[in-house]
């Protein structure tokens, strides 16, 4: 059965391609996929399947039902772009400007739209039922993912299985990594308020820009001085706006931060010390604050039975183009996926993307870009997955 799906991914490649290059030419941001839900929407016409749109806003749900009892699973792709002016020279680079498929979405959505119509056209074959998850918005928070929950997108679903295209890990590889994989993230904006005045009179004056330098050098101290040293955090302060001009004593000062962590007792403890440090310096400096702090995305969760079972059906398949399949690092970006595992044990893997020639750019970089045969493994990768889970290891 699977040599049958790889003969007709194989078969449905120059389409895989085209859809990728259409995608990519006609990027949208997070939240306003308008014109790519509708193009996802139309790909399913006439298909035997079912197609449920404006799931959690413009997420599209696709069930596949072979008609025998078994277990449901769901795969996962995502199709939103970034607000990055593109700066590959590609043939096929975003004709929007300002706006870039600079992760690999569109990769995702290309393959999983190949995928989906040859399992529909195998589902006789199977037992029980695919869903396939076209979500929108994994980039910005909220995120996609939990607007699609909270709509009943995993409604008796009993596992999700999720892939990530990588431009910098070595095309031909599959990766995969039990537990905490990817980190928890959390975002921050504080204005500290002081008192204006004069640069010949600071004595009338509280300065907000002392204080939010000294903010801005105390939250270092947090990795180095409060995390246990096997443990994972970061903070960064993104951004810093206290322009004023070069005499006057700034009253104001507004600041955004970024955190990620690798559990939820390092999420918990950055947060508290971030608080605590602003209350330092408004004791310091007798000044004010405002904080809106943000825990969004979750760490990412792989569940160590669900991966050990990807892994053992990965290493046990043929997978045309396909040289290794091995366990990997653990990844510092944050993947709104995360929410999908907090629900049910899942499984989110990596195909290796790196370019055939030129620099390998990291991901949401203007010169971002993958080997597009990557599709064609993650198709392969995904659909191994789903026969396996699917038919209990038979259907080889």
């Amino acid at each position: 059965m699977k040599e049958q799906l790889f003969k007709k991914i194989a078969e449905k490649h120059d389409r895989m391609v085209d859809m990728y290059r259409y995608l990519h030419a006609h990027p949208e941001l997070s939240f306003q996929e308008e014109q790519t839900a509708k193009y996802i929407e139309a790909f399913y016409q006439g298909k035997d399947c079912d197609v449920r749109t404006n799931v959690g806003g413009r997420g599209i749900v696709v069930t596949i039902d072979s008609g025998k009892p078994g277990k449901t699973l769901a795969i996962r792709a995502d199709f939103d772009a970034l607000p990055i002016q593109e700066e590959t020279g590609l043939p096929y680079a975003s004709e929007t400007p300002g706006v870039m498929h600079a992760c690999g979405h569109d990769a995702h959505t290309s393959y999983m739209l190949i995928l989906a119509e040859s399992l529909i056209e195998m589902k006789e074959q199977l037992e029980g039922k695919i869903v396939v998850l076209h979500q929108p918005a994994e980039e910005v928070p909220p995120g996609g993912a939990i607007g699609m929950i909270k709509d009943g997108a995993l409604d008796g679903v009993d596992n999700v299985f999720g892939i990530h295209v990588m431009s910098q890990m070595e095309y031909g590889k599959v990766f995969y990594r039990e537990g905490n994989v990817q980190t928890g993230r959390a975002n921050f904006h504080v204005k500290i308020q002081g008192v204006g005045g004069h640069g010949s009179s600071p004595h009338k004056a509280n300065d907000a820009i002392v204080a939010a330098s000294y903010f801005v050098v105390a939250v270092q101290s947090i990795v180095s001085r409060r995390l246990n040293p096997f443990d994972v955090g970061s903070i960064t302060i993104g951004n810093f706006d206290g322009r004023g001009s070069f005499n006057v004593i700034k009253d104001s000062v507004f600041l955004e931060g970024d955190v990620r962590s690798m559990s939820e007792a390092t999420r918990n403890l950055i947060e508290k010390e971030i608080r605590a440090k602003l209350d330092g310096v408004a004791a310091m400096f007798d000044v004010t604050y405002e904080l809106d702090y943000d825990n969004d995305y979750p760490v990412l969760y792989n569940d160590p039975e669900m991966t050990a079972f990807a892994a053992n059906a990965l290493q046990a398949t043929d997978m045309p183009g396909v040289n290794a399949v091995e366990r990997c690092e653990a990844q510092p970006p944050s993947e709104d996926f995360a929410y999908y595992a907090k629900e049910r044990p899942s499984v989110f893997l990596y195909v290796g993307a790196s370019p055939e020639e030129g620099e390998a750019y990291p991901h949401h970089h203007p010169k971002f870009r993958i080997n597009p045969e990557s599709m064609t493994i993650a198709a392969e990768t995904m659909g191994t997955l789903v026969i396996d889970y699917l038919n209990g290891g038979s259907g080889k």
